[in-house]
Parts: C-alpha cells; sequence; structure tokens
C-alpha cells in the first residue's frame, strides 16, 4: 500500500477520535501576502501528535502490557490521551527540558509518567528498556510508518477544507509531521522544512548525505530538539526535495508573539516556528507565491494559567 492509500485508510480509522482543526486566511503579521493557517494546535492535547498516536493504536494490536512512549512533551501527552481513550495502559519517559507544564499535561492524561536526565535520545534509550523488559508496544514519535501516515492526515483535511496554496511551511523536529506532509503532497506542493538553527536534524543530514546526531538546544529545543531526523521523513524529503531553511531563536519568539496579538493564538515556540521563516525573511517567497504555515503546539512554558 503507498502512502496515499496508507493516510485515506489512517483518515477513515481516527475520525470521531481527533479534531477536524479550523483554518483561516489572515493578512498580517507584516507580510506583503496574506497567508492561509490551519490551526492545528487546537487539536486534542495541543498538537498534531494524536493523529498519529490514535491511527498507531487503532492500526495495530496493542498488547496487555499497554503501550510506551518516549517524548520530549508533546507526543507522551498524545499517546497517553489516546492510549486513555481505547483503554490501554500507558507508560510514558520524557526528558527534564519537556518542562512543567507538559509534564503535568501528561500526568493529566493518566499515564505512568518518568522524568528522564538529558535530552529526548536519553527518555528513548530508557523507554526501549521498558519495551524489551515488559513487552509493551513501542509508538515511536515520529520514525513509524503508522505515525507518518496519521500526521498525513493533517494535511489530507486541509486540502478538504480547500488548501489553495503553492506552498506549505512546516516545523520540523523528528520528522513525523512533515513526512506526513511529504507523504500526502507527493510533489503536489512545495514543503518548506523550517528548523530553529540550533536544532536542525533535517539541515544537517541532507548536508550530510543521510541522518547523523547534532547537538540540540534552543527555545524550542523540547519539541523540536530530535538528536537524528528519522529515516522516513529524511528519505521522503530527499524524494520530493524538501526545502530546508533555518530560523533564529529570536525570530521563532516573534512569531509566538505576533500570533497571540494578531489572532490571539497562545502557542508554544514550536508552534510559531514555521511563521518565523516568513516573518523573518528566512524564507522568501516568489512574487504571486501562495503560502500557507502549519501552526501547531499549544503547550507553552511555563502554563500560562499555572494549571
Amino acid at each position: 500500500m503507498g502512502w496515499q492509500d496508507e493516510i485515506e485508510a489512517a483518515a477513515a480509522r481516527i475520525r470521531g477520535h481527533v479534531v477536524r482543526t479550523p483554518v483561516l486566511e489572515f493578512d498580517g503579521f507584516g507580510l506583503d501576502r496574506p497567508v492561509a493557517l490551519k490551526l492545528e494546535q487546537m487539536q486534542h492535547t495541543g498538537s498534531f501528535k494524536a493523529r498519529g498516536a490514535f491511527n498507531t493504536l487503532l492500526s495495530l494490536d496493542v498488547p496487555e502490557a499497554g503501550i510506551v512512549a518516549a517524548s520530549g512533551g508533546n507526543h507522551g501527552a498524545a499517546a497517553a490521551y489516546a492510549a486513555s481513550r481505547l483503554g490501554h495502559p500507558a507508560k510514558i519517559f520524557v526528558p527534564e527540558m519537556a518542562g512543567a507544564s507538559k509534564i503535568a499535561l501528561i500526568e493529566r492524561a493518566g499515564a505512568d509518567l518518568t522524568v528522564v536526565s538529558g535530552a529526548y535520545a536519553d527518555a528513548l534509550e530508557a523507554a526501549l528498556e521498558h519495551e524489551a523488559r515488559t513487552g509493551a508496544m513501542q509508538i515511536h514519535a515520529y520514525d513509524a510508518q503508522p505515525t507518518v501516515a496519521g500526521q498525513g492526515t493533517c494535511f489530507r483535511e486541509w486540502e478538504e477544507q480547500g488548501l489553495e496554496a503553492d506552498t506549505v511551511l512546516i516545523a520540523v523536529g523528528g520528522g513525523g509531521l512533515i513526512g506526513g506532509a511529504l507523504a500526502w503532497f507527493a510533489g503536489r506542493r512545495k514543503v518548506v522544512a523550517v528548523e530553529p538553527r540550533t536544532s536542525c536534524a533535517l539541515n544537517a543530514a541532507l548536508e550530510a548525505g543521510g541522518p547523523v546526531d547534532v547537538e540540540v538546544s534552543g527555545i524550542a529545543a523540547n519539541a523540536l530538539g530530535a538528536r537524528r531526523i528519522g529515516s522516513i521523513c529524511y528519505d521522503l524529503a530527499v524524494e520530493y526535495g524538501a526545502v530546508p531553511v533555518l530560523v533564529e531563536d529570536d525570530a521563532i519568539a516573534a512569531a509566538q508573539l505576533a500570533l497571540w496579538q494578531q489572532l490571539r493564538q497562545l502557542v508554544e515556540p514550536a508552534g510559531a516556528a514555521a511563521l518565523s521563516a516568513l516573518m523573518s525573511g528566512a524564507y522568501v517567497p516568489e512574487p504571486g507565491e501562495k503560502v500557507a504555515v502549519l501552526v501547531c503546539g499549544a503547550n507553552p512554558a511555563p502554563d500560562p494559567l499555572g494549571v
């Protein structure tokens, strides 16, 4: 089954379990053209991750030991939420850098949570050890076919909602979301891969000719801080010519502020990263080029309401 068929099947599978998130066109942000936005941060648990989590759990046989996942925060919350809704136990490992608000979000979803020292890679190592010891099913945050197909439903849905853009800008961490976009669009639209300069696993892989380990830091590292891009994403990025763009932390912060001040959309830094490429001039569209931005990640730290 090809990627398009996988995503179609995923969309049917998760219907009724995920939110059909809104879209709008906005003429602002200091740009010379309107930009189409999809507000995927309004998804369950505040990110697109619920799509991949539900698709995985609904397409595979979950063992009695339940599921296990490693996460910078958003994937863990989504996996915990999906497992809870479907009646499966969930064990989630997150790094300390996930932050208090995302840790609290996972706890509220009802998972058995362990916070580990270090970064995402350290949480993944702990999750793999738990999987080997208990027989729990690993739900990878980004480098697994059911995850990528689930995330691809976001873009299938956007086209159903009338997406007209020539170019779609998407923030990149491990590559599940942009992998889903590349798989669905299959070269029909330009896909711009936006990464923080200090957490740029896809950019490094494209320069090196394959996935490599990178150092990660910066204001969006708890969501976009994968040390190595997923192989699925890398292969799709090469096949369909994803355009890599790097942005600075101050540009991400400015876009985060603009989303709040101009649209009253409160997002975490990762959720504003794609928009920052347009606002900062890191990506300059051609005259007449219609652009769209996927807004994702509604879990800033600290929690603005302290809950």
